[in-house]
């Protein structure tokens, strides 16, 4: 069992390095689009500032190439002083003098932000002189951005092998639900998988096998578990390399007994006229964008029956409005079927939010990469490194 940030004792006055996961988007004039992942990350911060530690805390946003000052965490360090006012500082410097005299000044509740960490060379090469650096500045290590917990970078990886360490309470949050989903699973279980890429989902879905009643597949990826029954899939997206594959998980999924559903319909763009028309068949110049009417009453009627539901990847390309129907109709009954649902994956979690329901889904978790590896029966390498109990 990983320590948790519960489990630190004596921490008043300590100086505590908090891995979070800010990466979030923002608009042209530098305003929070979407607080989500700051707000997940309150519970862990307001714990340790009551404890009396200061609180160094450090996160990337964006994938910058060196210095961008489009990508400063300036306007998450305003974010949260509405939160905790008088007490959060912004440093616009990650190591250096700059930063070690802000920490020096610290007093006990403090809060101080660092500047976006991926400014600098070494945190995505996990550079071990960049892992010193920050390693010095304090005394613990408390990870809980949970979105990068699949990588091993400086400040999630390197600093954990080098200070007494502990998780916080949204990666806490995020293993307890995934181990709920997977080892104490609710049936009918029902797993829902979409998206373009099938070699993204392939390990998933193997891995759910074991474990689910009803895969539903759906988004790009369909169509190559489409072409591997010998359907004709017009101009679709199809991964020719990995359609042997697609053939032995519908024969596995057969001797288990497991029932695998995929679309029987579909909204396709023809591409010489760039318009929209929905079709059981597919030809040339076609390709299929969205589940069709049909699909959607087949996906419907198999989610209304479940008592369990895991969802990663939109059923098609749903940030176009000719073909968001799909996923907005399943992200629906999802939420309708009164299933324990988790839902991971950003543009999961982007379509549940913009069809309504987010709050009637159990869980939308906090990182799409780190969730996709649970999901697929693997360890954490940000986790892994955490001092146990």
């Amino acid at each position: 069992m990983k320590r948790t940030i519960r489990d630190l004792n004596n921490i008043e006055g300590k100086r505590i390095l908090l891995r979070c996961d800010f990466n979030v988007p923002l608009d042209n004039f530098g305003d929070i689009m979407d607080s989500s992942r700051i707000v997940a990350s309150l519970p862990t911060i307001e714990y340790l500032a009551k404890k009396g530690a200061k609180l160094i805390i450090c996160s990337h946003l964006g994938r910058p190439k060196g210095y961008d000052k489009y990508l400063s965490l300036f306007p998450v360090a305003v974010y949260l002083m509405k939160y905790f006012p008088n007490r959060v500082k912004f440093c616009n410097k990650v190591i250096g003098p700059v930063v070690d005299k802000a920490v020096s000044q610290m007093k006990n509740g403090d809060i101080l932000v660092l500047e976006n960490l991926r400014f600098m060379e070494g945190e995505e090469k996990n550079d071990p002189k960049f892992v010193d650096q920050l390693a010095k500045l304090v005394d613990i290590y408390v990870d809980d951005a949970f979105g990068v917990a699949h990588r091993k970078h400086a400040s999630n990886y390197g600093v954990a092998l080098k200070l007494p360490s502990a998780i916080g309470f949204l990666i806490e949050k995020e293993l307890q639900v995934f181990e709920k989903a997977f080892k104490h699973a609710e049936h009918p279980f029902v797993a829902i998988f979409g998206g373009a890429k099938v070699e993204d989902k392939l390990d998933l879905i193997e891995n759910v096998m074991d474990k689910a009643d009803t895969i539903i597949i759906g988004g790009g990826m369909a169509y190559t578990f489409l072409q591997a029954q010998g359907f004709n899939i017009g101009d679709s997206i199809v991964a020719l390399n990995k359609i042997d594959d697609a053939k032995q998980i519908l024969q596995r999924a057969k001797e288990k007994n497991i029932k695998i559903l995929l679309p029987v319909d579909h909204v396709a763009l023809i591409k010489e006229k760039d318009k929209a028309k929905k079709t059981t068949e597919l030809e040339r110049g076609m390709v299929a964008l969205d589940i069709g009417p049909k699909t959607i009453n087949l996906f419907k009627e198999e989610i209304l029956k479940a008592k369990q539901i895991i969802w990663n990847g939109p059923l098609g390309k749903y940030e176009d409005p000719r073909f968001k129907k799909g996923t907005m109709k399943i992200a629906k009954a999802v939420a309708k079927s009164g299933a324990y649902s988790v839902v991971g994956g950003g543009d999961s979690i982007s379509a549940v939010k913009a069809s309504g329901v987010a709050k009637y889904i159990n869980h939308l978790s906090t990182g799409g990469g780190a969730s996709l590896k649970l999901m697929e029966g693997k360890s954490l390498p940000a986790v892994e490194v955490i001092d146990t109990l």
